[in-house]
């Protein structure tokens, strides 16, 4: 086998030539050396090694979106409107909540502690309109 090929000029073809086993030759680049660290991207090892084992990395438990809406109902006193279980709506503020009940006031009525669980859905009061 040739390790170069001449050119069309020399007065030698090329077409005789068989190139069915020639191989590829790639240089070995470290990683490191050629790219800049990334301290969040994974190498193709440590991805192929979590795609093996079929186990993928477990979402947060809790991603504050339910806090960062009570927070911001609770700042503005948005008069809101839960839905029961039994369907039975309650009209008030939020004025504090922690990770089972909620505290609505209520205007000339007695405030209420609402387990969370009981809850079937709530919605702003001024949202109303074309609701039953």
């Amino acid at each position: 086998m040739k390790d170069f090929i001449d050119s069309p000029t020399t007065g030698r073809s090329i077409e005789g030539e068989v190139f069915g086993n020639r191989r590829l030759i790639r240089p070995s680049m470290s990683r490191n050396e050629n790219r800049p660290d990334n301290g969040d991207r994974r190498e193709r090892g440590e991805r192929a090694e979590r795609a093996s084992n079929g186990k993928k990395t477990a979402p947060p438990e809790q991603t504050h979106a339910e806090n960062f809406y009570y927070q911001k109902q609770m700042q503005s006193k948005t008069a809101m409107v839960v839905v029961l279980q039994d369907d039975e709506e309650i009209h008030g503020v939020i004025e504090w909540y922690d990770k089972y009940c909620l505290k609505i006031n209520r205007n000339g009525e007695p405030n209420l502690l609402i387990y969370k669980p009981s809850i079937k859905y709530m919605y702003k009061e001024s949202e109303s309109v074309g609701r039953k």
